[in-house]
């Protein structure tokens, strides 16, 4: 059978969705405070189901069974960076048990367990903004959030939203554990220790939190305090080993492309060519053994079948043709054009401007007669590619939509498995698109191979629904081909920044720089995608994140920002804004020291120790040191015959976390390069699971560096070029630097750690072939030769 599908987002706007659409926007609507009260109250008194069997729940995130299993509950999607088994460190902590008792699951989608922390960090605030406007907005924007319910994986925010509101469930609990455990002992409880799971009185007697779970369950709960950080035996220290390590090695790990259901049939799918092109007209030959059905979109058009082989084959026969775009005329260098026109004009949103008046100091750098006649004035210009997200498990989802007529209450239902980064958004936004309410429609959330923004996206679960109502009462899985991922799904934005800069006379410091980037807003697009309209285009925080709110002394500064999107579609990508200005703030601050004949660690110090009554400032230096000392800043290297070997310095504050890394790189004949070392030093605040911490900033380096070394989409006549690994090439083992972590330790609060080793390294390794060659790097990817 032949379908014509509308593939369009739903345009019906129920009062939740405006709601929702309000909070993610950022402002303009004044909410009734009593329906926020109300609200906010009902998801806060969320209980978990008690376990079958016997044993309580205890509020949100954790149950107990009458064999002393402890279940934590975790609403964040494990993509691998340890969330599901940091819940479980945070429960273990406060009720002393052992890991051996702790078990994880996912949490309900429900609004109780809102992630406020990941929208409130896009709000167009410094960090440290804590004036009456910014506390005032980001307060009721809190209360919007939480009333709403609007959760999410991203942003480095996993471990920040949750840490709080699990360790005062599980205080509390504790409290409660005691409080029973003490009345049938017939002692204080405060005379009880807990150790394992079992909790003993001062004469030996003993009873398990198995024992008394279910009566401690049905106690008023008062409420617990945490912890101090000093009384840690686990957090700070061993961690609690990866929950979903063992399973991911003995392959019985299940992810989005596991999904195998009674019945179950595969769909095949193929997009326009162009971008912003359509489907005109379709021939389909006539159907194969295996292949059940065809589905014409808007965009794209699918065949289903018994296998995703059959149906990739025959959807390969399909005669196509597509719509003109107006997108064919577009290309990597007319998109860059583009950017330079908008530089040339000058025009901007002004995102920072700073005015001081800076008096010498003792103690400032005293240069060299050399550097006394130096040219004072720095200009620099630096671009950056469109970059895929190209995650290890392709784009996948299943649908099983039910008509009810095997179901006792003969209503419709709809069940869908995807690997995704808001099951609570993916509920609320695709009710209609399958025809169900929201409370009929059931997300399941495997594993997830890969995400790093790409899966917050709702573009491959709509297109699955609509081709899943060709066989209604029978799941489908649709399944992104590798090549369809890499040319039809969002990028990193392509970007260009200008900079100028004045150098001091005598210091060689800055006295006046100017800022100004190029490029799309990732917000406008992705609120335009999901909810239908845009919003908060020129005033997007993720445009200038990492060129706002430096900690160098720069007594003249102005940072803009002009928004030029030439219709390719970009969306958020690991570190998202942060990725390319640290890169473009960096390498300049690199251009400054050289101007000014300084070692550039020794430069970004004198601007840093300059701000002492920065707290930020401090932090940087603290990691720069650390970084310099592991990796022998100054000292000799190891040489390589025939070559240059280099190192460059970069720093970076993401998400509340500063990281300072050292590439060391080997540069020989033909500018053939390989990066043989990095050194990263993290400040975190707390380092919760060391372990842990030091894989995800390993593993962000390796990213990183498969996008500087090799990244980069490019666009001919509205058509991206790379398809596969063959032509967008990832850092391989061969390719593979030794990374050495530092963790600092600090009093800061806690910030992220998935993404924060990723802005860094760009910047770094450009800057360590500067010094090798003695020429700038203005432009990724750096394309080393082998």
């Amino acid at each position: 059978m032949n379908k014509v599908i509308d593939a369009r987002p739903p345009r019906r706007w129920g009062r939740r969705l405006f709601l929702v659409s309000a909070a993610l926007v950022g402002g303009g609507l004044a909410v009734g405070a009593g329906y926020v009260t109300h609200r906010r109250g009902k998801n806060k008194a969320f209980q978990l189901t008690a376990p079958q069997g016997g044993g309580a729940s205890f509020g949100a995130w954790l149950t107990i069974d009458k064999q002393g299993v402890i279940t934590a509950h975790c609403p964040h999607q494990e993509m691998g960076q340890g969330i599901m088994s940091l819940v479980a460190s945070l429960v273990a902590e406060e009720l002393d048990a052992s890991p051996s008792q702790m078990r994880v699951a996912q949490a309900p989608v429900v609004p109780a367990y809102a992630n406020p922390t990941m929208l409130l960090d896009g709000l167009p605030f410094a960090a440290d903004d804590h004036g009456w406007v910014a506390t005032s907005v980001r307060a009721a924007m809190r209360h919007v959030i939480e009333a709403v319910g609007i959760n999410g994986t991203g942003g480095s925010t996993a471990t920040r939203n949750v840490m709080e509101a699990v360790q005062r469930s599980a205080a509390t609990a504790r409290a409660m554990l005691l409080a029973e455990a003490a009345s049938r002992l017939g002692v204080p409880a405060s005379a009880l220790t807990v150790e394992a799971g079992v909790i003993r009185e001062p004469g030996g007697r003993s009873v398990t939190l198995g024992d008394v779970a279910e009566a401690a369950g049905k106690l008023p709960a008062t409420p617990g305090q945490p912890k101090a950080r000093s009384a840690y035996r686990m957090l700070g220290k061993t961690g609690m080993p990866r929950v979903d390590v063992p399973a991911k090695v003995d392959g019985s790990a299940l992810f989005g492309i596991d999904t195998r259901l009674p019945g179950q049939l595969y769909a095949a799918i193929r997009h326009a060519p162009v971008l912003g092109s359509a489907v005109q007209s379709v021939r389909f030959a006539a159907l194969p053994p295996g292949v059940k059905h065809t589905v014409q979109g808007k965009h794209f058009v699918a065949a289903v079948g018994t296998s995703w082989h059959a149906a990739r084959v025959f959807l390969d026969t399909a005669d196509v043709t597509w719509t003109d775009s107006p997108m064919a005329q577009v290309s990597s260098a007319s998109i860059m054009t583009s950017y330079s026109q908008a530089l040339d004009a000058g025009v901007g949103q002004v995102m920072e401007t700073r005015r001081e008046k800076r008096e010498e100091k003792q103690g400032d750098a005293t240069p060299s007669e050399q550097a006394r006649t130096a040219t004072r004035e720095v200009k620099a210009e630096y671009r950056v590619p469109y970059l895929a997200h190209a995650t290890m498990e392709p784009m996948n989802c299943t649908v099983w939509l039910k008509s009810g007529a095997n179901a006792p209450d003969k209503l419709p239902a709809c069940d869908i498995w995807v690997g995704n980064q808001s099951p609570i958004l993916l509920k609320w936004l695709l009710a209609d698109a399958a025809g169900v309410p929201s409370d009929r429609l059931t997300i399941h959330t495997p594993y997830l191979g890969g995400g790093f923004g790409r899966r917050i996206e709702l573009d491959v679960m709509r297109e699955a629904i609509e081709i899943a109502k060709v066989a209604p009462d029978t799941p489908v899985m649709t399944l992104w081909s590798r090549e369809e991922d890499m040319r039809h799904g969002v990028f990193r934005p392509a970007a260009m920044a200008r900079m100028e800069a004045t150098l001091h006379p005598s210091t060689g410091l800055p006295e006046r720089l100017r800022m100004h980037a190029a490029g799309p807003s990732v917000s406008a697009q992705f609120m335009k995608r999901l909810m239908g309209r845009g919003g908060g285009a020129d005033t997007d925080k993720t445009n200038v994140d990492g060129l706002v709110g430096l900690p160098y002394a720069l007594p003249d500064l102005e940072v803009k920002h002009t928004v030029v999107d030439a219709g390719v579609p970009v969306g958020f990508w690991r570190s998202v804004g942060h990725s390319q200005n640290a890169f473009f703030a960096e390498c300049f601050v690199d251009a400054c020291a050289a101007a000014a004949r300084q070692d550039p660690l020794a430069y970004r110090l004198a601007l840093l120790r300059a701000q002492p009554q920065n707290k930020t400032a401090q932090r940087f230096i603290k990691v720069l040191e650390a970084a310099a000392a592991k990796a022998g800043w100054g000292q000799p290297m190891a040489p390589v015959a025939g070559a240059v070997v280099a190192r460059g310095v970069a720093v970076a504050e993401s998400f509340h976390s500063v990281v300072a890394e050292v590439a060391e790189v080997v540069v020989g004949p033909g500018d053939a390069l390989r990066v043989r070392r990095v050194v990263a030093a993290v400040d975190c605040g707390v380092a919760l699971d060391p372990v842990n911490v030091t894989a995800q900033i390993r593993g962000g380096v390796h990213f990183a560096l498969s996008a500087a070394l090799y990244g980069q989409i490019d666009i001919d006549q509205g058509r991206i070029k790379q398809g596969n690994y063959t032509d967008y090439r990832l850092v391989t083992l061969a390719d593979a630097p030794v990374v050495d972590v530092v963790i600092v330790p600090s009093d800061a609060e806690i910030g992220g750690i998935g993404e924060v080793s990723v802005p860094p390294l760009a910047p770094a390794v450009a800057n360590a072939v500067f010094a090798a060659t003695g020429k700038p790097i203005t432009s990724l990817p750096l394309r080393p030769t082998r």
